[in-house]
């Protein structure tokens, strides 16, 4: 069965894109620790990350680095923290999350609830 990701992926379920190439499609959470948290997810469906091959695992921190610094820029932070649980969904992925402290990326803290058009303005601020 697919995972919600790879529904992303195919257009099925919409998201909140930030970037995208043949390989990987960044997007936000809608569930985030913080404004701007960001998933960077390969588009073949691989559930743990270090399943991934070799070069798509290197390529893939090539791609979330570029997007790390698109956030890094749009939201005010310290440090674009990087993190994989992989828990979560069974599709590889990396969350991207705008820090000024450690615990900022607590996931066990509240979840922030931005509505469809807030997220749609962050998206854009990213973007541009």
């Amino acid at each position: 069965m697919a995972s919600i990701f790879s529904k992303i992926i195919n257009g099925e379920i919409p998201c909140f894109k930030i970037a995208e190439n043949d390989q990987f499609l960044a997007f936000l959470d809608i569930m985030p620790l913080k404004e701007g948290h960001t998933l960077v997810i390969p588009k073949i469906e691989i559930d743990y990350i270090y399943d991934l091959p070799d070069e798509l695992l290197e390529e893939m921190i090539v791609f979330s680095k570029m997007v790390a610094k698109k956030i890094e820029i749009a939201i005010p932070c310290n440090r674009i923290g990087v993190t994989v649980i992989g828990l979560e969904v069974p599709h590889a992925h990396i969350h991207l999350i705008p820090i000024n402290e450690v615990s900022d990326m607590n996931f066990s803290l509240p979840k922030l609830n931005f509505s469809n058009e807030e997220l749609e303005e962050i998206a854009k601020k990213i973007i541009s």
